[in-house]
């Protein structure tokens, strides 16, 4: 399969590619940088090491820490380039938990090759087009993640061919196991995506997919999953947005002859009276108390509610959070080490971006 896709991609480029030297235009570098840290405080006190966290990147208690350094180079040469993205810090270990070393340093690093306006070819490590919340904080108005991203896909390495004609995309391609930046599995990972939006792209959304079978040697107790994620974007008015993200993951053991799943569903809420403060609220449902594939505890279904605010500053903004996470099984921890359904969290952070 693999080899007949790379076959089919490399014959798309040569008979769409095809240009002399003197139309070559050669881009200037485009920079881009950024900073973050934070504080969080969680009410219930806890003495255990997951202080009532089980979401990405802010797993601490009553401390001032450090997200990540961020590093970014973009460059074209006719209709060639390259994006080289690199991490320092927490959130980038986080984010390439399965590597090592300097690996883990980069957050993305791939070429493209655009034989036409309407095609373009990726190979390398990206982050994923799965889901609403990204990386970096400074593309993310709530500092905190949500289940759906501590649980779905961080990145993908291997090709990927983008389909775009107007407000309409496609995307399909292979990658390693999802997270992987180097394996040993023979198991290939299928993404694509489909997107659309209006004319003025006050409405735009987003069909997103991975998914891989036969997988039954490399990566037992999941022989095939599947993947389906839709996220839309809608502008009300210039003061007011909202965000919605929904998924399911369906997780297939031949072995044991079951089939699991989790599935979870967000809304975003953005108000931004004044160009300098905005508010956003987000409302996020994660379904995974049957089979507990991705919660602690033996599996929960869980309610969150987190508001955040957003004093913009030039390139410095400050992120004032209150976050409310509630549980069907007693999950969380209080003080005195007994077990919670509830647990309330406050935290302060700051974003530098140029």
């Amino acid at each position: 399969m693999l080899q007949k896709f790379l076959l089919t991609s490399l014959t798309l480029a040569s008979v769409t590619g095809g240009y002399s030297q003197d139309s070559v235009k050669v881009s200037a570098f485009k920079w881009s940088a950024s900073v973050d840290g934070y504080y969080r405080f969680n009410f219930n006190e806890p003495k255990v090491a997951a202080f009532n966290n089980y979401t990405s990147f802010t797993n601490s208690q009553n401390s001032f820490e450090l997200g990540m350094a961020s590093i970014k180079a973009e460059h074209t040469v006719g209709k060639v380039g390259f994006v080289a993205d690199l991490g320092f810090g927490r959130r980038a270990e986080e984010f390439s938990y399965n590597d090592t070393r300097t690996l883990q340093v980069i957050k993305q690093a791939f070429v493209t090759y655009a034989p036409s306006s309407h095609v373009k070819f990726t190979m390398g490590k990206w982050a994923t087009h799965v889901g609403y919340e990204l990386v970096d904080a400074v593309g993310n108005k709530n500092y905190s993640m949500s289940y759906m991203f501590t649980n779905g896909p961080f990145f993908h390495t291997g090709l990927r061919t983008d389909f775009t004609f107007g407000k309409t995309g496609f995307m399909i391609g292979l990658a390693n196991p999802t997270d992987y930046t180097t394996t040993t599995s023979n198991t290939k990972t299928l993404i694509a995506q489909f997107s659309t939006g209006t004319k003025n792209d006050k409405l735009r959304a987003y069909l997103n997919y991975q998914g891989y079978s036969g997988a039954k040697r490399s990566m037992p107790g999941a022989s095939k999953l599947n993947q389906f994620d839709l996220v839309v974007t809608g502008t009300v008015s210039p003061k007011f947005s909202v965000g919605y993200n929904g998924t399911i993951q369906t997780v297939k053991d031949e072995d044991a002859r079951l089939s699991k799943k989790w599935w979870g569903s967000a809304l975003y809420l953005n108000y931004d009276p004044t160009t300098v403060f905005g508010l956003t609220l987000r409302n996020e449902y994660f379904s995974d108390e049957k089979y507990g594939l991705k919660t602690i505890g033996g599996g929960a279904n869980i309610f969150a509610s987190t508001l955040s605010g957003n004093i913009k500053l030039d390139n410095f903004r400050i992120i004032p959070e209150f976050r409310l996470d509630n549980a069907s099984r007693s999950i969380f921890t209080k003080s005195n080490g007994s077990a919670s359904k509830g647990t309330s969290s406050f935290l302060l952070a700051a974003v530098y971006s140029f």
